[in-house]
């Protein structure tokens, strides 16, 4: 007779050499399995052999998680990431300039934005070509009749120092309402998913073109160009839509 002793239940088998019994109890994991063999014959005394088997627990089936954290985490940067769109608030942030009496100021978005009608002008770069013979020019010339149209300040912002915003806005001595603000780290840029990578070309990360109309912090229209393109960011837009 071969006999089974384990913590699972009892069992019993017939086979030819004797019987097989199968002794199991309920009992939490680990498993040990005893195998006690004895002959079938009665004319021989009984042997006994004992052999244990030490069954490894199952592990609990459990979801990995790692990847499901990984995938909203990458959820959450693709959100925060996405351009800034009609209806959204402005983000807050400090951009830099120099104020009329050649100061360096750290200025707050929303305390130039708070209720009133804003205009913010996104370029890639100060100085480039399209931004400093089309793009910007426009905004100028346009100012006061933006201004006439309830506008209460244009902002042009670029990933530039603003040492450099300085010296670019002094290249146009017709300008009287324009504001030049330097998002010198691009975190302001980047808040408003509007990064523009010109590694490329050797100028890091930037800012894409656009014309942006918020009304007390809400945006009403967000004109945003495919990289550095220069076809709905015009002033002649944002009049359009006032």
């Amino acid at each position: 007779m071969i006999q089974f002793n384990s913590y699972d239940g009892d069992q019993t088998v017939e086979c030819p050499s004797g019987t097989i019994k199968r002794r199991t109890r309920t009992r939490k994991p680990p498993r040990s399995v005893a195998l006690h063999i004895y002959t079938a014959q009665p004319s021989i005394s009984i042997y006994v052999y004992t052999y244990v088997l030490v069954l490894a627990a199952p592990k609990p089936k459990t979801k990995n998680l790692i990847p499901l954290l990984l995938r909203e985490k990458e959820k959450e940067k693709e959100k925060l990431m996405a351009p800034i769109a009609v209806g959204a608030s402005l983000p807050e942030g400090s951009l830099q300039w120099f104020d009329e009496s050649d100061q360096l100021q750290s200025v707050s978005v929303h305390a130039l934005a708070k209720a009133k009608k804003v205009v913010l002008v996104g370029v890639p770069g100060a100085f480039t070509p399209t931004c400093s013979m089309q793009h910007v020019p426009g905004f100028i010339q346009s100012a006061e009749e933006l201004k006439a149209k309830g506008v209460d300040e244009i902002l042009v912002i670029s990933v530039n120092d603003p040492f450099v915003m300085k010296a670019w806005a002094k290249t146009y001595s017709e300008n009287k309402h324009v504001k030049f603000l330097a998002d010198g780290s691009g975190k302001y840029t980047e808040a408003l998913g509007l990064e523009l990578d010109l590694s490329a070309k050797g100028l890091g990360s930037r800012s894409r073109r656009y014309a942006i109309l918020a009304d007390d912090l809400i945006v009403k229209v967000a004109n945003i160009e495919e990289g550095g393109a220069f076809t709905i960011s015009g002033a002649e837009e944002i009049l359009k839509a006032l």
